[in-house]
């Protein structure tokens, strides 16, 4: 049987750790749900309005010894917590210009793997542009778009959207422009999610 197709935006933030571990679960999803398409947005947790984390703060510590350390080992995901804590507008405006000329899931992964297994800045220009150009992608074309900010749009519009359909945190999964989940969810509730959204059932229901 023909299913309808679904649009899964996903909203994240490249520092998001529980964005990092909700991953796995959609992984698996991907392998056995057709036709879902998935469409990554951004989401900055810090934003240029909001103070930067400290990367010594106690608070952060307490996060991952009591939360992200014990579910990354149980899932499998290797990470540490990053000596960096950046901003991450021009990290979604690179995401935006590796989906631009059609390799955004490998980027998205070398984002992830060069944050929170290296510790690496990714949101300076010159670890964006290197992160490229390991890939074999044009990170000489990368570094003007950068620059001018030539994607900048794109990533505003994306928390346009998280505004319209209530994402106030995340990881959120949002299928159908209607039907959601938030933060680091088992397999089973992403099928159950893309399920009502097919149906067109009531949300909560």
């Amino acid at each position: 049987m023909m299913h309808q197709r679904v649009t899964l935006d996903v909203f994240s933030d490249y520092v998001c750790p529980f964005c990092r571990l909700a991953e796995p679960a959609l992984h698996e999803l991907l392998k056995d749900t057709q036709d879902v398409d998935v469409i990554w947005r951004a989401f900055e947790l810090r934003p240029d309005t909001v103070p930067p984390l400290d990367p010594a703060a106690a608070y952060l510590h307490r996060v991952w010894d009591a939360s992200v350390y014990p579910l990354a080992a149980k899932l499998g995901v290797t990470m540490k917590l990053p000596p960096v804590q950046p901003r991450t507008r021009r990290t979604h405006e690179a995401a935006h210009w590796a989906r631009s000329i059609g390799r955004f899931d490998e980027y998205h992964s070398a984002l992830l793997a060069a944050f929170f297994e290296r510790g690496e800045n990714i949101g300076d220009v010159d670890v964006l542009v290197a992160l490229a150009d390991a890939l074999g992608m044009p990170g000489g074309d990368l570094r003007p778009a950068l620059v001018s900010r030539a994607f900048e749009q794109q990533v505003i519009d994306d928390e346009e959207l998280a505004r319209q359909t209530d994402v106030g945190s995340v990881p959120a999964f949002i299928a159908n422009g209607r039907y959601g989940v938030i933060g680091v969810q088992p397999v089973e509730v992403l099928r159950d999610l893309i399920a009502r959204a097919r149906a067109g059932t009531p949300d909560g229901g």
